[in-house]
């Protein structure tokens, strides 16, 4: 059998407490013979009094297990762990069975005397270690220890840490070694520092134990270390990953992303300065192109970093210029595709410093004695270049600071190629929304209008926010106010489909209520016929989806009629200055389907101000619905004598100097009424006779105005639309003529069958009358009306009236 079991304890006791039988592992372990122990009372190997459960079960004979403590045949104390088995025999009497197993270290003086190869295992420990008397004062320590103190055994013996080394943090070391000899508890102490001697700083984990004698008196103590420095830089490495992984990229904001790789690596203690250049075309959002070989490049400088106040280091301020030279160091670096790190005096880095003396001159002054370059790359394109210095920080970049540098600087470029791209893509998607936004508003006799478009400000796509302001027949105006669902390209190719839509749809003169109708099938339509592969994978059916709030006012009755689609209602501001929300149906959003709308009209007083607006200038992270809406009435309460002011007093008010968490639409429209003398009516009878009358009745009135240029195309107009509603149409018949910007001449009638142009034959009597209105007119069209149609026809004005 390979080595030596240690023999087993074997001890039987009677019922009196007298040792029976001892075997040869008792023998050994406490040193009596047999023939010395064999009769006495076990009592007396006692060295303390047996465990309170130990000593209960022995009185109720019950088995037992537990640690007790014995005395040596010369006087020392044991401690080991034995158990009791109670046994009777064989006339009944009770007897105890006493075993263990003997410990195999040294336990006597005796022993340990014989076994030098204890004191040789502690001398030669790979750690260092050292023994300290009650005092503190040393009594031995092993030869790794002296190393690492710089003094022999014999020197440091008898003295305390203080005494040995009376700098700091020796007093801290020899503090806790007194709390330990004091308390008799083990402390654990971490300690980051120059050991004597040594130059660079390395960490150190103690461990301080009390020793102590069978009786538990500490005697003193002993303290073991561990040189934990490449485990102290490894956490402090993935530290810096850490913090990186969680700053970096907080936003989609290329220069803010560059300014979170400076802070972290600064405020990590990575580096003391840091810079960062990026090429033009990232800082646009454009396409990086390769970098041609030994040709210059201009990068700009987007952040810099110092642990410095102000950024002394610098010598290009944030947004400035740096050109890189054909054949210099940076642009070799940026060739590579890889980082370098070097110290002042190599020969490629001086060539560089003397190209410019502000920087030679800064690195002088600052004692920049560390410099590392690392190209930012990401999917295989360069970026720019990231500059890490030290200064205060005595060490010079190593090598695996190099790896460090690179892996940081590898996930900030990953998160400013990510902020480039969408700043590309929100200069396409808000270039492609401003185009599909009005670029003017017409001017009208209807209403005056001021707007405010605010794409979101907080680095989110833009939204799908539109607006429109549409002229109708009869003077009367479209006023139009919607928001899609969702944001990005798609929302804003959705926004333009839909204000198309919504043109179309007003040109056919549809009552509010019948727009949104119609526009809601349409988005149901959209929802249907885009896939997943339209508006992204992770989209289902649904995505499509929109509010509006379509409003048609006539500044000849002054009455407006609304309909909206789960949109927010407009604020109405009388001409004495009263502010209230319009209690309008509120309809479903577009693209629910089976819903109906409703359309409300009200009669407005000339001078009201209407607001209409998107959810974006209400609602706010910061406050509920309600208090946008209160924010929108304290603001509207008092408008200015412009339009233009009361749309900057609104903002103002609601926003509050934060950008936009949504897509910003505000529209101010303020009536007007078309005056009594620009508006002429007659009722006309179904008579044949009539189209004699209302072409004579026409005439005078535009005599009147002076319009006398435009009698002879009026009249035929007249003639043909009255003679249109008496054969095709019926009572009643109206003539109306109006005068704005154009010569509006309308005949309705009480047919709802609505007219179009046909192509008449040679010999046909009639089918020419609606092309010949056309042929006349600017524009043309017809509308259905509560009591059938009518008929319109524009001209322009004679030059100067």
């Amino acid at each position: 059998m390979q080595g030596r079991v240690p023999e087993d304890v074997a001890v039987v006791v009677d019922a009196g407490g007298a040792i029976m039988v001892w075997s040869d592992g008792a023998r050994r372990l406490l040193g009596y013979e047999p023939a010395e122990i064999v009769g006495t009372a076990v009592a007396d190997l006692l060295a303390a009094g047996l465990p309170e459960s130990t000593r209960r079960h022995v009185e109720q004979g019950r088995r037992w297990t537990g640690e007790v403590a014995l005395r040596h045949r010369d006087g020392d104390r044991i401690v080991i762990r034995l158990r009791g088995t109670p046994l009777l025999d064989a006339e009944g009497r009770g007897l105890w069975l006493v075993t263990g197993t003997a410990p195999a270290f040294p336990t006597t003086r005796a022993e340990r005397g014989r076994v030098p190869l204890w004191d040789l295992t502690l001398r030669q420990l790979p750690v260092p270690v050292a023994v300290y008397d009650r005092d503190a004062r040393l009594v031995g320590a092993n030869d790794i220890m002296t190393e690492m103190m710089g003094r022999s055994e014999e020197e440091m013996k008898g003295l305390t840490l203080w005494e040995v080394e009376p700098n700091p943090p020796f007093d801290t070391y020899d503090r806790l070694q007194r709390d330990v000899l004091r308390t008799g508890e083990m402390i654990f102490h971490e300690q980051y520092g120059k050991a004597p001697g040594e130059v660079r700083p390395h960490a150190w984990s103690m461990f301080l134990s009390p020793l102590k004698d069978g009786t538990g008196t500490v005697q003193g103590m002993s303290a073991t270390v561990f040189d934990t420095t490449e485990q102290s830089w490894a956490r402090r490495r993935l530290a810096v990953i850490n913090e990186a992984s969680l700053r970096i990229g907080s936003t989609l904001d290329v220069h803010r992303t560059a300014e979170e790789m400076a802070e972290v690596a600064v405020t990590a203690g990575f580096a003391d300065f840091v810079t960062v250049d990026l090429l033009e075309s990232v800082i646009r959002g454009d396409e990086p192109w390769p970098l041609p070989p030994d040709t210059p490049v201009t990068l700009r400088r987007a952040a810099q970093q110092s642990v410095l106040e102000g950024n002394p280091e610098s010598v290009v301020d944030v947004g400035g210029t740096v050109r890189y030279p054909a054949g210099t160091l940076p642009l070799r670096t940026l060739a590579a595709a890889r980082g370098a790190r070097h110290r002042p005096g190599d020969p490629e880095l001086m060539e560089w410093l003397k190209a410019s003396p502000a920087r030679a001159e800064t690195v002088t002054r600052h004692l920049i004695h560390s410099v590392m370059m690392v190209p930012l790359r990401a999917r295989g394109v360069t970026l720019g270049l990231v500059h890490f210095m030290r200064h205060r920080t005595p060490e010079s970049f190593s090598e695996d600071d190099l790896l460090l540098a690179e892996d940081m600087v590898a996930r900030a470029a990953v998160s400013l190629d990510n902020a480039r791209r969408f700043t590309r893509e929100r200069r396409t998607a808000l270039a492609l929304q401003r185009s599909l936004l009005p670029e003017r508003i017409p001017e009208l006799a209807a209403v005056d209008i001021a707007y405010r478009y605010l794409p979101t400000g907080v680095g989110a796509d833009i939204g799908g926010d539109w607006f429109d302001v549409i002229p109708l027949s009869g003077s009367r105006v479209a006023l139009v106010v919607g928001d899609v669902v969702g944001h990005g390209l798609h929302a804003s190719a959705t926004m333009g489909r839909l204000r198309t839509a919504v043109r179309t749809l007003a040109d056919v003169d549809l009552a509010p209520d019948e727009l949104l109708t119609q526009l809601d099938d349409l988005v149901i339509r959209l929802d249907r016929e885009e896939g997943p592969e339209v508006r992204g994978a992770e989209e289902t059916s649904g995505q499509v989806g929109a509010t509006c709030l379509y409003a048609v006012y006539d500044p000849v009755s002054r009455s407006c009629t609304m309909a909206r689609a789960g949109h927010p209602p407009p604020a109405l501001v009388t001409p004495d200055g009263g502010v209230r929300f319009l209690d309008l149906p509120t309809g479903p959003p577009l693209g629910l389907g089976g819903l109906p709308f409703e359309a409300s009209e009200i009669r407005l007083e000339e001078n009201s101000l209407l607001a209409l607006y998107t959810d974006g200038l209400i609602e706010a992270p910061g406050h509920d619905i309600e208090v946008g809406v209160s924010l929108l009435r304290q603001a509207l309460s008092k408008p200015a004598d412009a339009l233009e002011e009361t749309c900057e007093q609104v903002l103002r008010t609601l926003l509050t100097g934060r950008p936009a968490e949504d897509d910003v639409v505000l529209m101010l429209a303020r009536t007007a009424v078309l005056d009594a003398g620009k508006v002429r009516t007659w009722q006309l009878p179904p008579d044949p006779a009539a189209v004699a009358r209302a072409r004579k009745m026409a005439g005078e009135q535009l005599a009147e105005w002076g319009l006398t240029e435009a009698e002879f195309a009026t009249e035929l107009i007249v003639s043909e639309l009255v003679t249109n509603a008496l054969r095709y149409g019926g009572a009643p018949i109206e003539l109306r003529l109006i005068r704005d910007g154009t010569l509006i001449c309308e005949v309705s009638d009480g047919s709802s069958t609505a007219p179009h142009l046909r192509r008449a034959r040679v010999f046909d009597e009639g089918g020419r009358g609606l092309l010949l209105v056309a042929q006349l007119a600017e524009r043309w069209g017809s509308r259905q009306t509560a009591t059938g149609k009518t008929i319109w026809a524009e001209q322009p004005l004679p030059a100067g009236v």
